[in-house]
Protein backbone atom coordinates (compact mmCIF):
# COMPACT_ATOMS: atom_id res chain seq x y z
CA UNK A 1 0.00 0.00 0.00
CA UNK A 2 2.70 2.77 1.08
CA UNK A 3 4.97 1.68 -2.15
CA UNK A 4 1.58 2.31 -4.34
CA UNK A 5 0.94 5.75 -2.56
CA UNK A 6 4.75 6.57 -3.14
CA UNK A 7 5.06 5.38 -6.71
CA UNK A 8 1.54 7.43 -7.31
CA UNK A 9 3.28 10.54 -6.00
CA UNK A 10 6.26 10.20 -7.70
CA UNK A 11 4.27 9.61 -10.82
CA UNK A 12 2.09 13.10 -10.38
CA UNK A 13 5.49 14.93 -9.47
CA UNK A 14 7.08 13.97 -12.71
CA UNK A 15 4.24 14.97 -14.50
CA UNK A 16 4.11 17.93 -13.09
CA UNK A 17 7.85 18.34 -13.69
CA UNK A 18 7.25 17.34 -17.56
CA UNK A 19 4.54 20.23 -17.91
CA UNK A 20 6.59 23.15 -16.05
CA UNK A 21 9.20 22.58 -18.20
CA UNK A 22 7.66 21.83 -21.68
CA UNK A 23 5.59 25.62 -21.39
CA UNK A 24 9.27 26.77 -20.72
CA UNK A 25 10.35 25.40 -23.65
CA UNK A 26 7.74 26.36 -25.46
CA UNK A 27 7.70 29.79 -24.57
CA UNK A 28 11.07 29.77 -26.04
CA UNK A 29 10.38 28.39 -29.35
CA UNK A 30 7.98 31.04 -29.69
CA UNK A 31 10.24 33.54 -28.79
CA UNK A 32 8.80 34.61 -25.59
CA UNK A 33 10.35 34.94 -22.26
CA UNK A 34 9.69 32.26 -20.09
CA UNK A 35 7.31 33.52 -17.25
CA UNK A 36 7.25 31.54 -13.69
CA UNK A 37 5.15 32.60 -11.38
CA UNK A 38 5.85 31.62 -7.87
CA UNK A 39 2.76 32.10 -5.29
CA UNK A 40 4.69 33.31 -1.82
CA UNK A 41 4.31 31.23 0.96
CA UNK A 42 5.28 31.84 4.32
CA UNK A 43 6.94 27.82 4.51
CA UNK A 44 6.79 25.59 1.73
CA UNK A 45 5.27 22.01 2.81
CA UNK A 46 7.25 20.05 5.43
CA UNK A 47 4.44 17.48 5.63
CA UNK A 48 6.38 13.63 4.81
CA UNK A 49 3.16 12.08 4.14
CA UNK A 50 2.44 13.56 0.63
CA UNK A 51 -0.51 16.15 1.63
CA UNK A 52 0.12 19.95 0.79
CA UNK A 53 -1.01 21.89 3.12
CA UNK A 54 1.05 25.36 2.65
CA UNK A 55 -0.35 28.26 4.28
CA UNK A 56 -0.88 30.83 1.55
CA UNK A 57 0.67 34.34 3.55
CA UNK A 58 -1.44 37.02 0.41
CA UNK A 59 0.80 39.69 1.40
CA UNK A 60 3.49 38.44 0.21
CA UNK A 61 1.61 37.48 -3.00
CA UNK A 62 3.20 36.23 -6.19
CA UNK A 63 6.36 36.64 -7.70
CA UNK A 64 6.93 36.55 -11.24
CA UNK A 65 10.46 35.50 -12.61
CA UNK A 66 10.99 35.98 -16.73
CA UNK A 67 14.43 36.84 -18.82
CA UNK A 68 14.09 40.74 -18.82
CA UNK A 69 15.86 40.54 -15.91
CA UNK A 70 19.20 39.35 -15.30
CA UNK A 71 18.84 38.17 -12.05
CA UNK A 72 15.98 36.03 -12.72
CA UNK A 73 17.48 34.27 -15.88
CA UNK A 74 20.12 32.90 -13.42
CA UNK A 75 17.34 32.22 -10.94
CA UNK A 76 15.87 30.46 -13.64
CA UNK A 77 18.61 28.94 -14.73
CA UNK A 78 19.52 27.59 -11.40
CA UNK A 79 15.62 26.17 -10.88
CA UNK A 80 16.09 24.30 -14.16
CA UNK A 81 18.98 22.20 -13.06
CA UNK A 82 18.06 21.72 -9.52
CA UNK A 83 14.33 20.35 -10.89
CA UNK A 84 16.45 18.14 -13.50
CA UNK A 85 18.48 16.46 -10.41
CA UNK A 86 15.03 15.87 -8.60
CA UNK A 87 13.36 14.34 -11.48
CA UNK A 88 16.66 12.42 -11.81
CA UNK A 89 16.35 11.07 -8.04
CA UNK A 90 12.42 10.61 -8.53
CA UNK A 91 13.16 7.87 -11.42
CA UNK A 92 16.00 6.25 -9.70
CA UNK A 93 13.88 6.21 -6.17
CA UNK A 94 17.00 7.86 -4.69
CA UNK A 95 17.42 10.14 -2.44
CA UNK A 96 20.10 13.13 -2.38
CA UNK A 97 20.53 15.99 -0.01
CA UNK A 98 20.57 20.12 -0.57
CA UNK A 99 24.06 19.75 -0.06
CA UNK A 100 24.38 17.26 -2.43
CA UNK A 101 22.71 19.21 -5.27
CA UNK A 102 25.34 21.67 -4.02
CA UNK A 103 28.20 20.08 -5.15
CA UNK A 104 26.62 19.03 -8.59
CA UNK A 105 27.50 22.46 -9.91
CA UNK A 106 29.17 24.84 -6.80
CA UNK A 107 30.00 27.22 -9.73
CA UNK A 108 26.68 28.02 -11.19
CA UNK A 109 25.28 27.82 -7.21
CA UNK A 110 27.54 29.68 -5.81
CA UNK A 111 26.33 29.02 -2.62
CA UNK A 112 24.11 26.72 -0.59
CA UNK A 113 21.75 29.34 0.11
CA UNK A 114 21.06 28.73 -3.83
CA UNK A 115 20.05 25.40 -3.88
CA UNK A 116 17.46 25.80 -0.68
CA UNK A 117 16.34 28.94 -2.83
CA UNK A 118 15.12 26.49 -5.54
CA UNK A 119 14.50 23.81 -3.54
CA UNK A 120 11.94 25.80 -1.46
CA UNK A 121 10.52 27.58 -5.16
CA UNK A 122 9.87 24.11 -6.32
CA UNK A 123 8.02 22.67 -3.70
CA UNK A 124 6.09 25.40 -4.01
CA UNK A 125 5.16 25.56 -7.96
CA UNK A 126 5.07 21.51 -7.62
CA UNK A 127 2.68 22.31 -4.10
CA UNK A 128 4.73 19.57 -2.30
CA UNK A 129 7.21 18.50 0.27
CA UNK A 130 10.74 18.58 0.21
CA UNK A 131 10.73 14.89 1.02
CA UNK A 132 8.30 14.44 -1.60
CA UNK A 133 11.06 15.84 -4.00
CA UNK A 134 13.35 12.74 -2.78
CA UNK A 135 15.54 15.43 -1.27
CA UNK A 136 16.44 14.74 2.32
CA UNK A 137 18.71 16.36 5.17
CA UNK A 138 22.13 15.71 5.05
CA UNK A 139 22.78 12.39 7.02
CA UNK A 140 23.72 12.53 10.77
CA UNK A 141 26.60 10.35 12.44
CA UNK A 142 28.48 6.65 11.04
CA UNK A 143 27.53 3.12 12.18
CA UNK A 144 30.43 0.51 12.09
CA UNK A 145 30.95 -2.75 14.35
CA UNK A 146 29.01 -5.97 14.30
CA UNK A 147 26.07 -5.26 11.85
CA UNK A 148 24.63 -5.99 8.47
CA UNK A 149 21.37 -4.45 7.31
CA UNK A 150 19.86 -3.50 3.66
CA UNK A 151 18.81 0.40 2.83
CA UNK A 152 16.63 0.41 -0.75
CA UNK A 153 18.40 -2.93 -1.82
CA UNK A 154 21.49 -1.74 -1.38
CA UNK A 155 23.63 -4.07 1.60
CA UNK A 156 25.54 -2.40 4.23
CA UNK A 157 27.78 -5.27 5.62
CA UNK A 158 30.04 -3.81 8.59
CA UNK A 159 30.65 -7.21 9.69
CA UNK A 160 33.07 -8.09 7.03
CA UNK A 161 35.09 -4.95 8.23
CA UNK A 162 34.64 -3.77 11.32
CA UNK A 163 37.04 -1.11 11.17
CA UNK A 164 35.36 0.71 8.12
CA UNK A 165 32.40 3.03 8.84
CA UNK A 166 29.16 4.00 6.52
CA UNK A 167 26.65 6.98 7.28
CA UNK A 168 23.74 6.72 9.39
CA UNK A 169 20.90 6.03 6.47
CA UNK A 170 19.15 9.12 6.22
CA UNK A 171 15.48 7.15 5.63
CA UNK A 172 15.92 5.03 8.61
CA UNK A 173 12.25 3.78 7.82
CA UNK A 174 13.72 1.89 4.39
CA UNK A 175 16.49 0.06 6.73
CA UNK A 176 15.85 -3.86 6.31
CA UNK A 177 16.71 -7.03 7.65
CA UNK A 178 19.06 -5.88 10.50
CA UNK A 179 21.61 -8.33 11.79
CA UNK A 180 23.90 -8.02 14.63
CA UNK A 181 26.62 -10.45 16.21
CA UNK A 182 25.39 -13.72 17.03
CA UNK A 183 21.91 -13.03 15.42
Amino acid sequence: MEENRWSSQSSDLLRKIREFTRSIVEDLSKGQSPFVSIQRFRNYCTNSNGECNCSYDKSNGQEILTFQKETHVHRIDVLLRVLLIVQQLLQENRHGSKRDIYYMHPLVFSEQSVVDRAINDICILMQCSRHNLNVVPVGNGLVMGWLRFLEAGKKFDCMNSPNTVHPIPVLVEDVKGIQKIGS
